[in-house]
Parts: structure tokens; sequence; C-alpha cells
């Protein structure tokens, strides 16, 4: 992706992530303060505990400010999760997003992940299109009151 760089998470990343999150989601979806808390804890537990050989949280950069995240994380032996994707609203429609959910999963299939998974809201429609673009499939959803909000919870699945 031209002038655009993945890097690992770094200094100032956590608290970055979660104001971000938080403001995007309240702004974007009216999600209450709890997604942010959720967030920082998902947050906290990776970088507390992460198998930096198998799991690995990138921070899209161009000109020295971040666009965007993705984490890989490890749901077991045989299956990443992806975690905490993100764009900010002026690095949208750029493809940025497929190359970044490219880059994720490439890094857990050189991990040794068979499979990816995530779950997502049907809110989130250009994620979701994304998602079933690039050869995700859909498991399964179900209505969900979360943040606030009643929601429609996605999950999706890919076979690296």
């Amino acid at each position: 992706m031209q002038g655009v760089a993945l890097r690992g998470l770094e200094a100032g990343d956590v608290d970055w992530l979660t104001r971000t999150h938080g403001r995007l989601y309240a702004r974007d979806e009216g999600f209450d303060e709890s997604f942010e808390v959720l967030v920082g804890q998902v947050l906290a537990r990776f970088v507390a505990g992460h198998d930096p050989a198998r799991e690995r949280g990138f921070i899209a950069r161009r000109d020295g400010k971040r666009l965007g995240s993705i984490l890989c994380a490890r749901e077991d032996d045989v299956t990443a999760r992806l975690r905490l994707f993100l764009l900010l609203p002026e690095a949208r429609g750029q493809g940025l997003g497929r190359w970044m959910l490219g880059e994720c999963q490439n890094f857990a299939r050189q991990a040794g992940y068979l499979r990816m998974v995530l779950s997502t809201h049907r809110s989130h429609a250009a994620a979701c299109a994304l998602y079933a673009s690039t050869g995700w499939q859909l498991l399964d959803s179900r209505p969900v009151t979360s943040f606030g909000v009643a929601l429609e919870e996605m999950r999706w699945q890919i076979d690296l």
C-alpha cells in the first residue's frame, strides 16, 4: 500500500486505540462508555500476555500519522481471532482495509493457524462487505443488546 506502513504496537498505541474506538463508535453507532472499557480490557490482556510468535497487533501509519489498527490474537491452537480492526474515516475507501486484512491473515497463516474467526455487527456494512468479498464465511448472526444499543451480532470465519 503506497506510503502506508504496518508496525507493531508501541508506547501510546493502547491509549490511542482505546480512545479512538470509544469516540468513533459513540459518534457513529451510539455505543455507550462500556465499549471503550471493553476495548481497553482487550488491549490490556493482549499486551500483558500475547505470544509474539503467534499474535500481533498492527498499526497502519502514513507520514507518521496513525490510520488504523488490526490484531491477530490466539483463539486456540489452530484458530486465530481478528480483533480491533479499525480505520479512521479519512483512511477509508482507499483499499487500505483490504490490504491490512490480507497482511493480518498472512501473519496468521505464517504463525501456523488454520483458520481465523471474528465477531462484528451487521451495522458495520463496509467491513461485512469486505469480509464477504475476501472469502470469509458468515457462520451465524443473532440479535443482541450491547453497549446500550440493539444490534445484530455476526460471527465470521475463513480457512487460511
